[in-house]
């Protein structure tokens, strides 16, 4: 097996030696199918596996002794009923690097090869497995997780593989070349890989974006255009959608090149067009698209819309051998294009607003359309609260009821309607008018309805805004007013989210075409939580088109279980929260619960929301919600404890800061014992914590307490909230996206003025503490020339390789729009550059061909109102976390009766202290104690795996930035 990219490197050069025929066989078949390693020469007693980076050579000596001790050694490594550390019994192991440490997991279990990870299977830092021969074998996710010995450049290795020679790669001894896993460039502007592969540079690879267009799109056909071209392909766009590829000619489907897709990021709609074409729906149609594509020289098609666009998209690729076995027969192609262009590749990435797509949890422009919706009842609750009317906003949404669900928990909407859920005929005015009452006679003075453009009742008779107008007025005497929001919904740049999932799938769709076959199935990029993955485009689109059959066949339950679990755990949280003052707990009262809720470290957008959604869920089970003021200090030196009531938390769910306010104390600082009493005395059954890395510290002294303290002895649950996003144990944190929308519209109105300035470059100082994510994914989403990160650092040729690509940016730029350059610097990203002087170095270097200025946003990198992402994640975090306490009090209960007995390290009861996160494509609770002692970088304050490194690489890569590897 032949890999261009290793599958892992780390240890340079190992000499095994195996004692017996079968078993030098077996171990040569096993390094070859583990590592992806070459077998570059071999004989009958030795053999060179290799991928370049690292080298095993295998000897045979055959020794009936020797092999049957080793053969001991490995069953008593293997022996199922000794659960010991491999680590501890083996005294050498291999140990290798990788970037992907699920990718090896996989490929393990695939082998079904015994297996020891560290700290955990789900979010493994090392894993361990036992060669043929009875070594072990390691691989680590870490840059070096073993030695304390720096990394190894590329121009190293082969003077250290000098050295190491003749000896057995021990635990002491791993090196890693970081180098191998980055793409080789050109020192050529834009740095582009080396053409060496000829197929692929003969590849031609076509975008389009059809149906109605969305937010994000212009950043779906950005990243798709740089990366072909990135991976040495052509680029094309085909203008107008399918009725581009209906009319064909270079007017329609033109080549492109590096810098016709500047600054798309920035830009709504779609820049190549889109429509809705007729012709394309008949076979003709298609014929002459498949003409057209071959007669400009494409072969594979990525197509961004919705699922009637990927439903065409899939039917064509069907039908392309019989289209052009005709237009071979009618002799509109000759025979050279007929073999040449044997099978089209097509990929789809999902772009609509209505995300009702199946199989993703996002479509590209849902939450941009979100956001536009959340800001317009935002607006319109405030005018309602001066008059104390009611509003009937209308969304869209004409199958799926995604945006009015959403926005309906965003907005802490009264009531709404979605076609997956519709009411009784005659008995939805009853219902509606109920809880409106109800919310109003508890001191609400707004009513907000939030109506989906194709709501219905179980008889599928449309329900209009009028409708429900007409109600309010008549039977409540409400100032009722309506909102139909139309097509301001899908318009306006993109939200932060949509231009970097847009980006992400481009990415990766290019990567699908290119390894597709002509037997792979068309595949559709979609996300889970927060992991890109490809899906059978045909099945997903099939289970999508199913939920409108079941609407229209009025089995609605179905309809609702065909949507995604996430839709289904938003939908139930709504009418949860929506119903917590109705006086009629779910609960009986020997299961209802005093829990607590507490804010440690700085603000973050949508901790108000948490707290909200906590207080709400819990009055809907009947458990007692209490909020403890201005944190552990607060609560150590003023007893601060409020329980919350309804009325008190009205608007809590859309308000930026902290309402029960926040600092950085931890209970140590505060004084435990003190905190101890407290919690005591008010008998609390749970402890929920929103906040940072001090939070995260925080349960960590919770639970160490444990075993002096019994008031600790009750579930707890950290929910991250911080812009920083470096709470170990989670890939999101709650104010992230909040933090990353504020410094992209700083940065966006930043480079407008350096493109009206011309010759200028903005070095926009981020926020983040040692964490790079902040600037990583703004880069990404405002398309930054470069940035700065405490990961890397500044090193000086690797600034002065930048100064030199912003000289030849300047020089191919063209137009205004393409002038503004952003350079964003993590604050620490340098102990010897500030900012200022980073702009001061900048414009120094450039000789006079352009100028550099700094833009600082500071606090204002917090946000405002929280985002939609925020305020909605918000809710689902704090759902699951009242849940697990509730899920984990006959653990605590026992552990308090026993007091004398009480283990701390008894693994049920330590897994009652987690951190809730988000780890790739799970929502996953992790002890405390597991993430603390395993995962976590104290001194840095920060987790060991950087999670958006791969983001990192991909923001460089698509701005045509150079790296350089530092010696």
């Amino acid at each position: 097996m032949t890999v261009t990219v290793p599958f892992v490197n780390g240890t340079s050069y190992s000499t095994l030696t195996a004692f017996s025929k079968d078993s030098f066989q077996e171990a040569v078949k096993f390094y070859k199918n583990l590592l992806a390693l070459d077998q570059r020469t071999a004989d009958d007693t030795s053999a060179l596996l290799s991928n370049g980076p690292i080298s095993i050579k295998l000897t045979l000596k055959e020794d009936a002794a020797l092999h049957a001790d080793a053969m001991k050694a490995r069953s008593h490594l293997l022996d199922p009923s000794i659960s010991d550390d491999w680590r501890a019994k083996a005294p050498t192991s291999l140990v290798f690097n990788t970037m992907d440490i699920t990718e090896v997991m996989n490929r393990f279990r695939a082998l079904i090869l015994p297996i020891q990870a560290f700290p955990n299977d789900i979010n493994p830092l090392l894993l361990y497995t036992v060669d043929p021969l009875g070594n072990v074998i390691g691989v680590t996710a870490t840059k070096n997780a073993i030695s304390t010995k720096p990394c190894v450049p590329a121009s190293l290795l082969a003077e250290e593989q000098q050295k190491m020679k003749h000896e057995l790669a021990s635990k002491a001894v791993s090196y890693t070349d970081l180098s191998s896993q980055f793409t080789k460039t050109t020192n050529a502007y834009p740095s582009l890989p080396t053409k060496t592969n000829a197929s692929k540079a003969d590849k031609a690879i076509a975008v389009m974006t059809s149906g109605g267009d969305a937010q994000g799109m212009n950043s779906n056909v950005r990243a798709i255009v740089r990366s072909a071209i990135f991976k040495g392909c052509r680029a094309f766009v085909v203008m107008e959608g399918y009725e581009g590829l209906v009319r064909g000619g270079p007017e329609y489907i033109k080549e492109v090149c590096w810098e016709d897709v500047r600054g798309w990021s920035t830009e709504g709609g779609t820049n190549i067009g889109t429509a809705r074409c007729l012709e394309f729906r008949q076979r003709e149609g298609r014929l002459l698209g498949a003409q057209h594509l071959i007669e400009a020289g494409v072969d594979a098609l990525i197509v961004c819309g919705g699922d009637g666009s990927l439903t065409g998209a899939d039917l064509f690729r069907s039908e392309w051998p019989s289209l052009i076995d005709e237009l071979l027969k009618t002799n509109r192609i000759s025979q050279e294009q007929y073999t040449r262009y044997q099978h089209l590749n097509i990929c789809g990435t999902v772009g609509s607003i209505d995300n009702d797509m199946s199989t993703t949890d996002a479509t590209i422009g849902a939450y941009s359309a979100l956001d536009r919706i959340c800001t317009a009842v935002d607006y319109v609750e405030a005018t309602a609260n001066s008059h104390s009317r009611a509003f009937v906003v209308e969304v869209m949404g004409r199958n799926c009821g995604w945006l009015a669900l959403l926005a309906g928990i965003a907005t802490s909407a009264d009531y709404i309607f979605i076609p997956e859920n519709p009411p009784v005929p005659g008995k939805w005015q009853d219902g509606m008018c109920e809880i409106i009452s109800q919310h109003r006679s508890h001191g609400k003075r707004t009513s907000i309805i939030i109506i989906a453009e194709g709501a219905i009742d179980t008889e599928l008779n449309p329900i209009k805004p009028e409708d429900v107008h007409k109600v309010l007025c008549d039977r409540l005497k409400l100032d009722t007013r309506i909102t139909t929001l139309g097509h301001v919904q899908r318009g306006g740049t993109a939200v932060a989210y949509d231009r970097i999932l847009a980006t992400l799938q481009g990415v990766e769709a290019v990567n699908a075409v290119l390894e597709s076959t002509a037997d792979t199935p068309s595949p559709l990029i979609a996300i889970n939580e927060n992991k890109i993955t490809r899906k059978p485009l045909i099945d997903s689109v099939a289970l999508t088109k199913s939920v409108a059959d079941a609407i229209q066949a009025k089995d609605f339950e179905k309809a609702m279980s065909l949507r995604d679990t996430e839709f289904i755990e938003h939908f139930d949280n709504y009418m949860a929260i929506n119903n917590a003052d109705n006086g009629i707990p779910k609960l009986p009262a020997d299961k209802r619960l005093k829990i607590a809720i507490v804010n440690v470290g700085a603000p973050a957008g949508g901790i108000n929301s948490a707290v909200y959604s906590m207080a709400t869920y819990c009055m809907s089970q009947g458990h007692k919600p209490y909020a403890i003021y201005n944190g552990f200090s607060g609560l150590v030196r003023h007893e601060s404890v409020r329980s919350l009531e309804w009325k008190d938390i009205i608007g809590w769910q859309s308000r930026g800061g902290s309402e029960i306010g926040t600092n950085r104390v931890t209970p140590e600082e505060a004084d435990i014992g003190m905190v101890a009493y407290y919690f005591q005395k008010y008998q609390f059954d749970g402890l929920i914590i929103v906040g940072g890395f001090e939070a995260f510290v925080s349960l960590n002294q919770l639970e160490r307490g444990r075993d002096c303290y019994s008031a600790f002895r009750i579930p707890m649950v950290l929910i991250p909230a911080t812009l920083s996003n470096n709470v170990p144990g989670t890939e999101y944190s709650l104010g992230s996206d909040t933090a990353l929308n504020a410094l992209m519209q700083y940065c966006d109105v930043v480079k407008q003025s350096a493109a009206s300035t011309r010759g200028r470059v903005f070095v926009v100082d981020v926020q983040g503490g040692n964490s790079g994510y902040l600037a990583t994914t703004a880069a990404l989403a405002v398309g930054a020339q470069a940035s700065y990160v405490p990961e890397e650092g500044i090193s000086l040729p690797q600034l002065s390789q930048d100064i030199k690509m912003l000289g030849e940016s300047f020089k191919e730029a063209k137009g205004r729009g393409r002038f503004g350059k952003i350079i964003l610097k993590s604050t620490n990203a340098s102990k010897a550059l500030s900012a200022k002087q980073l702009a001061d170095v900048i414009s120094a270097e450039a000789d006079g061909a352009f100028d550099a200025k700094v833009a600082i946003p500071g606090h204002v990198q917090q946000g405002g109102l929280p985002s939609p992402i925020d305020r909605t994640r918000a809710t689902r975090l704090a759902v699951r976390a009242v849940s697990f306490i509730e899920s984990r009090q006959d653990v605590m209960k026992a552990s308090r009766a026993a007091d004398e007995e009480f283990d701390v390290d008894d693994k049920d009861v330590f897994e009652t202290a987690a951190v809730l996160g988000v780890k790739g494509s799970h929502v996953v609770f992790t002890p405390i104690r597991q993430v603390y002692d395993n995962e976590t970088d104290t001194d840095k304050r920060m987790p060991k795996i950087i999670h958006w490194q791969k983001t990192r690489d991909i923001a460089d890569h698509l701005v045509g930035r150079k790296k350089v590897n530092v010696k």
